[in-house]
Parts: C-alpha cells; sequence; structure tokens
C-alpha cells in the first residue's frame, strides 16, 4: 500500500522516509544511478565470490582457509538475513510511497534489513582479517553498496544502519571463532 501520510509516523520514521525520499532523487542523473547500480549488482554476490575465487588462485592454502571463512560468514549472514526479513516484513520505501521509485529491481519483498549492507560489512571486516592491504578497494566498495541500497529507494537509512551492526557483529563472531584471525 502506498502512502506519504507521514505525519502519523513517529519521528525518527518520519526522518527516515524523508532522508530516503532526498537520496533517492540523486538518481535522476544518469552518471549517479550508473555507479549506485553497478555496486548493488556486484553487491548481489558477484564481487564476493570473485574475492574468494582471486584468493584461491592467488594465495593457495590461505587463500583457501580465508575464502572457506568469508562462505562460513556468509551462511551465517544469508541465515540471519533471511530469518529477520521474515519476522519483521517492513516494506520497501519504493512500496510504501510513490514518490520514492526504486531505480532496480529488488531481490526480495522486504526492506529490513539490508542484505547487501549486512553482507557487505561482514565480507569485508572478515576478508580484512586475512589480507588487510584489501583495504583501500573493499572499503569504498562496502560503503557504496550500503549507500546505494538508500539511493536505490530499496532500503530505509535505519535498513541499512541496522545491518551494518548486525553484519559487524556477525563479522565480530567470525573472527572471534577462527584462532589467530583478527583486525587488530
Amino acid at each position: 500500500m502506498r502512502s506519504a501520510h507521514w505525519p502519523e509516523l513517529p519521528v525518527v520514521a518520519r526522518r527516515d522516509a524523508a532522508w530516503c525520499l532526498r537520496t533517492n532523487h540523486w538518481c535522476a542523473h544518469r552518471g549517479v544511478r550508473a555507479v549506485f547500480a553497478l555496486a548493488s549488482r556486484l553487491g548481489d554476490g558477484i564481487a564476493w565470490y570473485a574475492l574468494m575465487a582471486g584468493m584461491v588462485l592467488f594465495d593457495g592454502w590461505h587463500g583457501l582457509f580465508a575464502a572457506a571463512h568469508l562462505a562460513a560468514t556468509g551462511l551465517v549472514a544469508l541465515g540471519l538475513y533471511r530469518t529477520l526479513k521474515r519476522w519483521t516484513k517492513r516494506p520497501r520505501p519504493c512500496a510504501s510511497d510513490a514518490r520514492i521509485r526504486a531505480w532496480v529491481a529488488p531481490l526480495d519483498e522486504f526492506s529490513f534489513p539490508s542484505g547487501h549492507t549486512l553482507h557487505a560489512v561482514a565480507f569485508t571486516l572478515v576478508a580484512l582479517a586475512h589480507y588487510p592491504s584489501l583495504a583501500w578497494v573493499l572499503l569504498p566498495f562496502a560503503a557504496t553498496v550500503a549507500a546505494s541500497r538508500d539511493v536505490l529507494g530499496l532500503h530505509y537509512p535505519s535498513d541499512v544502519l541496522a545491518a551494518t551492526a548486525i553484519g559487524t557483529s556477525i563479522a565480530a563472531a567470525a573472527l572471534w571463532l577462527v584462532p589467530g584471525v583478527t583486525l587488530l
């Protein structure tokens, strides 16, 4: 159901929706839309699968261990993400407000949390524990994937912030469980 009746929403929800509406218009510019659509597409999994394959190809057994660590982290993240989506059933901004356009097709029906962001954060942190030298590419990429979710009209900022916290927690647990692998 599409609605723009923000006055009945709590202040935080109104600000969340207003921010999403404001950033969504950035995609009216073709170049902006292209950057965020590409980041979104790569964040579907392509970039992470390529990263894991590259780890194995370029670093042998250590790369295989790191890729397996990322894969296990990804499976946990996927399970939690799917559970939260089914439990919260928060409509996407583009489904809640006719003024917000989905600039790319969503992968599923619900908004909370952002799976792209959750995975980008979890994968980036675990990957950096194994290969800190990749920070120059992984940190900006993860940030762009996270920003794309709001700008493309698929998530509210709170979906992205919550996913960042959840992804960080999953990565922290994944790093804690594997002796000798740490970000510090």
